[in-house]
């Protein structure tokens, strides 16, 4: 059996400067994660979500970025999933990419909004139809007696909706808002770079730190 507490990996793939780093939050994580896509990283749009419920408790999950620019980052799922209810709760979450490959970690955090019917329904379109029917078809977080439900709630959609299933009034976009940027670059000796991007309290320019890794 491995001892996972001897477990050892040097980082010495990059490095991250105030010099070499943008001002704009927002531009460093586009062009990271331009790199990450062009490195050909295995899921290079997959990053975890953190959200709290009303108890305190947070809880994660993996979910694909779908989009972003300057009003967030943003991603779809059902709206009475888990996440779902705790964002209800409290629209307060994190976000978290992990390049494992390029030794390197963003994490977001901010208030999330759900983004507006139009956009949702343009991004449920595009998708793919089996994808479409499986929004419908899965009563996402809640206990199932055994798959052949997911299955027959598809057959059941698909033969309802054809080739052309509406959005379901339970599935859309969120945006997560950000207000602190952290960029981590693997480093040798542990040292590693990190850098923390926190918006100005006055003008709402970024602030830029380093802070100790």
């Amino acid at each position: 059996m491995n001892n996972i507490a001897d477990l050892r990996k040097s980082y010495e793939r990059a490095e991250l400067s105030e010099d070499a780093s943008h001002a704009d939050p927002l531009q460093q994580f586009s062009q990271w994660l331009d790199e990450a896509i062009a490195s050909e990283v295995p899921e290079p749009n997959a990053m975890t979500l953190a959200t709290v419920d009303q108890r305190l408790r947070p809880s994660t999950r993996v979910v694909l970025i779908k989009g972003y620019d300057a009003r967030g980052i943003v991603w779809y799922t059902n709206y009475e999933s888990r996440k779902g209810q705790e964002l209800a709760g409290n629209p307060y979450a994190a976000l978290q990419f992990h390049w494992v490959e390029l030794e390197r970690v963003v994490r977001i955090e901010g208030i999330v909004e759900k983004v507006d019917g139009a956009e949702s329904d343009a991004y449920f379109k595009s998708r793919p139809l089996d994808s479409r029917i499986g929004a419908w078809a899965s009563p996402q977080s809640q206990v199932i007696s055994s798959r052949s439900v997911l299955v027959a709630n598809a057959a059941k959609y698909g033969a309802q909706f054809l080739l052309q299933p509406p959005r379901p009034p339970h599935w859309g976009g969120y945006r997560l808002k950000p207000d602190n940027w952290q960029f981590w670059q693997g480093r040798k000796s542990r040292l590693h770079d990190r850098l923390r991007y926190t918006q100005g309290s006055r003008d709402g320019q970024w602030i830029r730190e380093r802070l100790a890794p």
